[in-house]
């Protein structure tokens, strides 16, 4: 018997955009419970975009649609095999991964602030370079060369 389905809670949108995926990425960039610093880091990050003359969040929009993937792969195991099944990425996950992959690919860098690497590979995502686009297309070609395997999504 399946779980009944969970009430989402609905999300607060941030102070300065009033966007709740801004918020949302605010709390994924948060450490330790520490959201003023998250706060700083991600404004700081989209000071540095419009001070480029650019719509900061129209920007951390057009990076986030760049950057999340539409298919991945999931192990199955079938008849003492594992396969790895390319599957589609449900909404939720798919803007999930691309916050995880930006930040992380933020905190690889070094030798810079948080928020300017921030702001860089917001802005190199939203031109689809950078090591987080590297990453989605790293899973979409592993879904590609496993297409082969999808007959054993069910």
């Amino acid at each position: 018997m399946r779980h009944p389905v969970k009430n989402k809670y609905p999300r607060r949108p941030d102070l300065v955009y009033g966007s709740e995926a801004i918020s949302r990425f605010i709390n994924t960039v948060m450490w330790d419970g520490k959201k003023d610093t998250a706060r700083k880091l991600v404004y700081g990050a989209l000071d540095i975009i419009k001070a480029q003359d650019m719509d900061p969040l129209e920007t951390f929009e057009t990076a986030i649609r760049n950057v999340a993937p539409l298919m991945e792969v999931r192990s199955r195991r079938v008849g003492g095999a594992n396969y790895q099944v390319p599957r589609e990425v449900p909404q939720q996950r798919r803007v999930a991964l691309a916050y995880r992959w930006l930040i992380n690919a933020a905190r690889a860098q070094k030798g810079k602030p948080m928020a300017q690497r921030l702001a860089s590979e917001i802005l190199m995502a939203a031109k689809n370079e950078g090591s987080a686009i590297k990453k989605k297309d790293d899973m979409h070609r592993m879904a590609d060369s496993n297409k082969a395997f999808a007959h054993f999504a069910w």
